[in-house]
């Protein structure tokens, strides 16, 4: 990377934000913006077209959203890297880009410093959060573990599903429950249908009471 200019594309539904962002890299030195897109749609077309080193990706976009987009560019295009730029730092949006395969994770309060530096380590191979981020991970990593399940479940659970009602019952997100686990958000979702369809239940509330009635909580 040293011996040639870094180059970037701009995804983010708003212009005026756009247009912001592209004049603030254009004055980062190594910097080179190759385009701007309004969504992930877009971006995926233009990546394509134009090959950046890193996409800058929003989250919260029309006809294709960031974290689908991120999920899409790293499976058609795994030589980018992309880095989150985003308003929103709440466990389920962090989680879903990170399992997405972002490489980094700012808000949108960076400077311009800071988003430089996250983009060359992006490209570089490697992680950069936005503090911010990096105190919501830490906590989700600190968590007391699930209790551990009973080595005979009932109804043919899982051991992960056994799990997975345990953190249910502690009224986890999720997000939250992809991050205790260290899965997906998807893979989450998968467990619960499978668990809920063996075990009967409608609903969060009774999935919960099954899980302390059978100690699994």
């Amino acid at each position: 990377m040293s011996d040639r200019l870094l180059r970037v594309l701009v995804v983010d539904d708003q212009q005026l934000v756009r247009e912001g962002l592209t004049a603030l890299l254009e004055l980062t030195d190594g910097v080179e913006v190759v385009g701007s897109a309004g969504d992930g749609a877009r971006a995926l077309d233009l990546i394509a077209e134009s090959r950046p080193d890193v996409v800058l990706m929003d989250l919260r976009m029309p006809v294709l959203d960031g974290i689908t987009a991120t999920a899409r560019v790293r499976e058609r295009f795994p030589e980018v890297a992309v880095v989150v730029l985003t308003t929103y730092a709440d466990e389920e949006s962090i989680a879903g880009a990170l399992a997405a395969g972002a490489r980094g994770y700012l808000t949108k309060d960076a400077g311009r410093a800071e988003i430089g530096i996250a983009l060359r380590a992006a490209a570089a191979g490697h992680a950069m959060f936005d503090p911010v981020v990096t105190a919501r991970l830490a906590d989700a990593m600190n968590r007391p573990p699930a209790r551990p399940a009973p080595e005979r479940l009932p109804d043919g659970l899982t051991q992960r599903e056994a799990e997975v009602l345990g953190q249910i019952a502690a009224g986890r997100t999720n997000a939250e429950i992809a991050a205790a686990l260290f899965v997906t958000e998807a893979t989450v979702k998968t467990h619960i249908n499978n668990t809920f369809a063996k075990i009967g239940a409608r609903n969060r509330t009774e999935a919960a009471g099954y899980a302390t009635r059978h100690g699994l909580a």
